[in-house]
């Protein structure tokens, strides 16, 4: 079950991105760090009700935070759509010993049809340029790569902006 958030939520939410970090450190990616994400972070997406977490039997496995917010940092990049009436999707995990069974796919259907039900114009969001099975992931369900950005506090290395018009 796909369900909001709540503060109760937050610890199990933070063990599943340590683990996801890990997971990905083990892989020589390193897209995640001590300062993302965190705690902090989660509070707010949770404050602002855009935190969804995906409950399987009363254990959270995954996470997901669907925003209206444009990030600064996304200023440069050449949108396909206008920036205005757009949902960006932040903060996507699966704890690693969930992963590869379609639960990603199943909160990004989720994120779409929430997008389409509110009659957003497209989805955006980010993913770390050295995370080649996110690229992959992200291509095969529509999305259209278009820029770089950058956040030097997690990696000297890039991330890549998409974008699914709907």
């Amino acid at each position: 079950m796909i369900r909001k958030g709540t503060y109760d939520d937050i610890n199990s939410i933070i063990k599943i991105t340590n683990a996801c970090a890990a997971h990905m450190v083990a892989k020589n990616i390193f897209q995640w760090n001590e300062f993302y994400p965190n705690k902090a972070a989660f509070k707010k997406d949770i404050e602002k009700e855009e935190c969804y977490v995906l409950d399987i039997e009363d254990k959270i496995i995954g996470c997901i935070t669907v925003s209206t917010f444009m990030d600064p940092e996304y200023n440069p990049v050449s949108w396909l759509t206008p920036n205005k009436n757009n949902l960006y999707i932040h903060r996507l995990a699966i704890h690693p010993n969930y992963q590869r069974k379609g639960f990603a796919k199943q909160l990004m259907s989720f994120a779409e049809a929430y997008a389409k039900e509110n009659s957003f114009k497209s989805v955006r969001l980010y993913t770390f340029s050295q995370n080649k099975r996110n690229q992959k992931f992200y291509k095969l369900r529509g999305y259209n790569k278009l820029g770089e950005i950058y956040f030097p506090k997690q990696s000297k290395h890039s991330f890549y902006c998409y974008e699914l018009i709907l």
